[in-house]
């Protein structure tokens, strides 16, 4: 069914007419259903992934080859959620370097055009990539899984330099503030 405001009353928690997928840098979380612990726990201060926690932290670390436009930055994975800092590159700058590295190869008989991801696409692409990889793991123990993500993500846009320290220091330090932590239950 298509999304009717009529019908429909979820109030979004994206930015009104902001361009998702302009450069520059994002924090996101993703919550895991019902906040289960999927992932695995914290101990000592230090995140200890499980099999499906070290699924969800790979493919954070293989966006950066699924998406041009996308650059790696800080993350980490937490029982029941992960925070990360997705920076977007102009495509533009991605698109012009690779095509004229493509050119110089005389590998290239016509450019097309190629519409930049943005944040909404990258993390419906994690949480599906994670979702499936997880489903099999759980099917290969004969284990039934159920939902693995809630339904959305939290977004920031990172504004400048010191929020950027910031929000990069939250997310290194927490597991050793776990007991802390508003997704702790």
């Amino acid at each position: 069914m298509k999304y009717n405001p009529l019908i429909h009353h979820r109030r979004s928690i994206r930015l009104k007419g902001y361009d998702y997928g302009k450069a520059g840098a994002y924090f996101i979380t993703i919550c895991c259903e019902g906040r289960l612990h999927r992932f695995g726990k914290v101990s000592g201060n230090e995140m200890i992934l499980n099999e499906s926690g070290t699924i969800a932290y790979n493919e954070w670390i293989n966006l950066s080859d699924r998406f041009s436009n996308f650059e790696l930055d800080v993350f980490q994975i937490m029982p029941n959620h992960m925070h990360g800092i997705i920076v977007l590159l102009d495509i533009a700058a991605v698109v012009g370097a690779t095509l004229s590295v493509v050119q110089e190869e005389d590998e290239l008989n016509s450019a097309t055009a190629r519409v930049a991801p943005t944040i909404p696409d990258i993390v419906g692409a994690y949480k599906s990539i994670v979702s499936n990889a997880c489903l099999q793991l759980f099917k290969s123990q004969n284990k039934t899984m159920g939902k693995l993500w809630q339904r959305n993500y939290y977004e920031h846009i990172i504004g400048d330099e010191s929020a950027y320290q910031n929000i990069s220091n939250y997310i290194k330090n927490n597991p050793s503030k776990w007991n802390e932590d508003k997704f702790h239950l």
